[in-house]
């Protein structure tokens, strides 16, 4: 093997290596902002979880509806909520809450 094919084969595997980090490394920061989101929705909470029920991408907007399972202090029982979180360009940008047994209405825009 050539020393110039090593080389290229050396730079492909680097490039095949960053592009999935990149890829998390986006999802990682609306995870980060959905738990600060709760953690601050929910301060007195003993424990708590969110799981994306669904998303929906226009442009550098996304819509992502998530629900809340917040367990309160001092409480047997959990309390869960539903919320629509807009980002825009990797920010939230505002909050929804939604009932639980609703629908959400998420569509994009008909001109």
């Amino acid at each position: 093997m050539s020393r110039l094919t090593r080389l290229i084969l050396l730079y492909g595997c680097l490039a095949a290596l960053l592009v999935p980090t990149l890829a998390v490394a986006s999802t990682g920061d609306i995870a980060t902002i959905i738990e600060s989101f709760i953690v601050r929705q929910f301060p007195d909470a003993s424990s708590h979880f969110w799981v994306v029920n669904e998303t929906q991408w226009d442009g550098d907007e996304m819509i992502v509806d998530v629900n809340a399972v917040v367990q309160p202090k001092q409480q047997p029982q959990p309390v869960s909520s539903r919320f629509l979180l807009l980002f825009v360009s990797g920010k939230l940008e505002a909050v929804q809450s939604v009932p639980l047994d609703g629908q959400s209405e998420c569509k994009t825009d008909e001109a």
